[in-house]
């Protein structure tokens, strides 16, 4: 069976009279990558704080690579790394500099210190600039610094809260390609984001939370197959008439939306099947197509599905958790 390195079981957290957590349960094994969805307040930074030994559970449990982080602390923090949502490097120092202040706080002797700070600088493409102050860098490259700080120690698990916030679409990817290579390396890694595509490019597994809650939890592929919605987007010519066309639809089962304004029939479907179904409908009144796509489900959908829901808890949304 796979290690199970990040577990947080039954986790509550309150601050006052406000439940930021509640009852929150999340697994996830060595060498993979927990992608962790919600809005602002969801209560996503607030579990990274308890895994991360910053703040203490109200109640529950968690533990990181075997250790409690309620008594384990310090064995906790000697083996993970954390990127917050800004960055935290001093900036006053050259990017060289904070890498070895860093090992050196770890512990590191000055030859290993500097030996660790020149290796990942290139790691990060920062070699060129690791003599220049910190401030003197763009918000992608103070970034790369901060995920190159939490990675001094050789961290066993990486806590990425928000990481790419605010960074250009080449940085992301950057940074998205950055991870990849830790996590083939066997890192584990826990990752908060608001971008979907993130997620899914990321994640091995997404856990959704909604007002502290867990609501999903699933593989991209089975939330999508679950909760997201594929569609047929017909655009027909100006001379076919739309509300023949709708009606054949209708007559087969379907149920289309109809764009007047731009001559379109979008019509959801729930199976590949059904769009040779479609073709057929509109064939028989003949109208004539000049584009028809098919829109696959994506996390989009299956995000505003679970969050835009009156009661987003498992049992209303099928179980998807």
């Amino acid at each position: 069976m796979s290690e199970v390195v990040i577990e947080a079981v039954g986790v509550c957290k309150t601050f006052g009279e406000v439940r930021a957590l509640s009852d929150v349960d999340i697994e996830v094994t060595r060498g993979k990558v927990l992608g962790l969805l919600g809005h602002n307040g969801a209560g996503k930074t607030t579990l990274v704080n308890i895994l991360s030994t910053v703040s203490p559970a109200t109640s529950g449990r968690a533990a990181v690579a075997g250790f409690d982080v309620a008594r384990q602390g310090a064995q906790v923090r000697a083996r993970i790394g954390v990127t917050g949502q800004f960055a935290s490097v001093d900036e006053h120092l050259s990017g060289y500099d904070n890498l070895v202040l860093i090992a050196r706080l770890l512990g590191a002797g000055r030859r290993d210190a500097a030996a660790r700070a020149g290796e990942l600088l290139e790691l990060f493409d920062l070699a060129g600039a690791g003599a220049k102050p910190s401030r003197t860098y763009s918000g992608g490259m103070r970034r790369r610094l901060d995920l190159a700080a939490s990675l001094v120690g050789r961290p066993d698990v990486l806590f990425l809260d928000e990481p790419t916030t605010g960074l250009d679409p080449a940085t992301r990817i950057s940074l998205w390609e950055t991870v990849e290579s830790l996590v083939a390396r066997g890192t584990t890694v826990l990752l908060t984001t608001q971008y979907l595509d993130e997620a899914d490019r990321l994640a091995d597994w997404i856990t959704v939370l909604s007002k502290g809650r867990v609501i999903a939890s699933d593989t991209a592929g089975r939330l999508k197959a679950d909760l997201g919605s594929r569609s047929v987007r017909a655009v027909l010519t100006p001379g076919s008439v739309l509300s023949t066309a709708s009606g054949a639809l209708a007559a087969a089962g379907f149920q289309p939306h109809t764009e007047p304004a731009t001559h379109t029939l979008t019509i959801p479907v729930d199976t590949s099947a059904e769009v040779a179904t479609v073709v057929r409908a509109l064939d028989t009144v003949d109208a004539e197509l000049v584009e028809l796509t098919v829109k696959e489900p994506s996390l989009d959908d299956v995000y505003l599905a679970l969050t835009q829901s009156p009661d987003p808890s498992p049992a209303a949304l099928g179980g998807a958790a």
